[in-house]
């Protein structure tokens, strides 16, 4: 489980990594193509504007991605703990109701045994009558 755990980790800093390279290398290369091309000042800065307006769409596209993904992760570990915490009850109920029934048993031998001493004291006084009246 804890190998999981790693990869799992793992595979988020990667993805996150390589977002962010993503978006940087996206900014890096439409600036620099954008500064190079022989364009009038005008239409250089309407690219750019185009450019980051696109960079803006793309961001918030990938925030409601992230959002969407962090939103099934914490439903589906909402539902693990629930299930976790339910077979914890489960088990501890059990464990409350087994050693419940121990108590039980064992005053139920104790009063059973507490009957068969009387049981006996009493053979024994009877006896005893018996013997000192022959």
């Amino acid at each position: 489980m804890g190998n999981e755990q790693g990869q799992t980790e793992n595979q988020n800093i990667n993805s996150k990594d390589f977002l962010i390279g993503s978006l940087i290398g996206g900014i890096v290369g439409a600036s620099v193509a954008l500064l190079f091309a022989p364009k009038t000042g005008k239409e250089l800065r309407d690219n750019l504007n185009d450019s980051a307006n696109l960079v803006r769409n793309r961001a918030g596209e990938w925030r409601d991605v992230a959002y969407e993904k962090g939103t099934e992760w914490r439903d589906l570990a909402s539902e693990k703990s629930q299930g976790w915490t339910d077979k914890v009850k489960e088990t501890t109920n059990s464990f409350k109701n087994r050693k419940s029934s121990e108590k039980e048993a064992e005053q139920a031998a104790e009063e059973v045994a507490k009957a068969i001493e009387e049981a006996a004291e009493e053979l024994e006084r009877e006896q005893d009558s018996k013997t000192t009246t022959y």
